[in-house]
């Protein structure tokens, strides 16, 4: 439930399986600085567009600035039945990412 806080222990086995990484800020909070690899799907977006990232096959991997945002995607692609985790912040899916 605070993974968001405290991070998420699945995060580098999501991110060595080829999840995608799905970053829910605004286009203009993304442009500031990303996550490597990480796609730009605004949250009120999101909805419109689980189909494209189910077509995708892979598990997801939330995030946004704090991980409060990315907790609220996390939970719209579950109920849409995708496997996803909350990454929390951009910053700590690009430090896990760093790691691999």
């Amino acid at each position: 439930m605070f993974n968001f806080l405290f991070g998420n222990k699945n995060l580098s086995s999501y991110l060595k399986s080829g999840a995608i990484v799905i970053d829910v800020r605004s286009g203009a909070e993304f442009d500031t600085g990303s996550a490597l690899g990480a796609k730009n799907i605004p949250l009120n977006t999101l909805e419109s567009r689980t189909e494209e990232i189910k077509a995708s096959g892979k598990p997801v991997i939330t995030c946004c600035r704090s991980g409060t945002r990315s907790e609220q995607a996390r939970s719209i692609l579950h109920d849409a039945g995708l496997d996803v985790i909350n990454g929390g912040s951009w910053k700590a899916v690009e430090r896990a990412i760093n790691k691999l």
